[in-house]
């Protein structure tokens, strides 16, 4: 009836982007989604820790689903640490992927693992855990585009991807298309993420790892154009909106930080609603502008996150003192 997804890995590892290809290939097929990216508090966490692992849980059902779920039937962790950080959100009996080549000893311990037994250690001997070694296997698929070994291993996400297609019954045409016209300058980076998706689709086809696939049916949805949206993007347009009710010109002071900086760039195409939108050099200067832009009698916003916010608190100090409104 339903199926949670949960991807996950180093930031750089491109679970966003897999997640995402999941999530519009489930809609194109008429499920119900609902997501949630999932990104590290940390800025530049060391590599192959727990602080700084990303994810992103996509929930597709055969009804209107509503929030992205809390305990997920497949987990895919490109390292030890993504399988530390996320064992806690498996269902009984789910199915964990672990890129076989990541876990090595100094990985292991890297992700404060205290035995070089992840399994065991955390008890996931009743889950069905496979670890197909994607970095190599994908560097094999890529072979003939002729990659360095690193451009080569960055498409492991896709193979991911591939495999998860395999076991839900989901076709690869969007995922293609999507790929070809993102990298439509880059032809070789293109062919590679391909290969590397169909690798993956092939691999999860003819081994006994997954003795089962799945078909999640279309949801009984209202006739009707949709329209795939984020938080983020629906923040943008909720503030133009405001703006335009208010009579008020929209201003957005911001410094680009993940995952805010959409907000920025979704407002900066809008011009054509009196939107004003200025990149600062950083997070105070942000803030101040903004506040110099409620003085003039904006609409002013200032957008960022966690690590941001707190740069911010002197200036939104300023702004309580000399009583300015001002959306953060």
């Amino acid at each position: 009836d339903d199926v949670v997804i949960r991807f996950s890995g180093d930031s750089g590892d491109g679970m966003q982007m897999t997640g995402k290809l999941f999530t519009d290939t489930a809609a194109l097929m008429g499920n119900g989604i609902s997501t949630f990216p999932d990104f590290p508090a940390e800025i530049r966490a060391p590599q192959g820790t727990v602080s700084g692992v990303s994810g992103f849980q996509v929930h597709i059902g055969d009804h209107p689903v509503s929030t992205p779920g809390d305990y997920c039937d497949v987990l895919v962790a490109m390292n030890p640490a993504a399988l530390r950080a996320n064992a806690r959100w498996l269902k009984p009996g789910a199915t964990i992927i672990c890129d076989g080549d990541t876990f090595n000893d100094r990985s292991v311990e890297r992700a404060g693992f205290r035995t070089f037994d992840p399994v065991t250690e955390m008890n996931l001997q009743d889950y069905n855990v496979v670890f197909p070694h994607m970095t190599s296997m994908t560097r094999e698929a890529v072979a003939t585009v002729g990659l360095d070994p690193k451009a080569a291993s960055k498409c492991k996400n896709m193979f991911a991807l591939g495999i998860c297609f395999c076991i839900y019954n989901r076709p690869l045409d969007h995922a293609v298309d999507f790929i070809r016209r993102k990298f439509a300058k880059k032809p070789a980076v293109a062919e590679a993420n391909v290969l590397a998706l169909k690798g993956g689709y092939n691999y999860a086809s003819n081994t006994h790892a997954f003795a089962n696939t799945y078909v999640v049916r279309p949801a009984l949805l209202p006739a009707g154009l949709y329209r795939s949206i984020s938080g983020n993007q629906a923040t943008a347009w909720g503030l133009m909106a405001a703006s335009e009710k208010s009579g008020r010109p929209l201003f957005c002071g911001s410094y680009p930080i993940t995952p805010a900086t959409a907000i920025l760039e979704e407002l900066a195409k809008r011009k054509d609603l009196n939107v004003k939108t200025l990149q600062a050099e950083d997070e105070i200067s942000g803030i101040c502008t903004a506040i110099g832009a409620a003085y003039a009698g904006n609409f002013a916003v200032t957008t960022t996150s966690g690590p941001g916010l707190s740069l911010k608190s002197e200036a939104i100090g300023l702004a309580v003192m000399t009583e300015l409104p001002l959306v953060i």
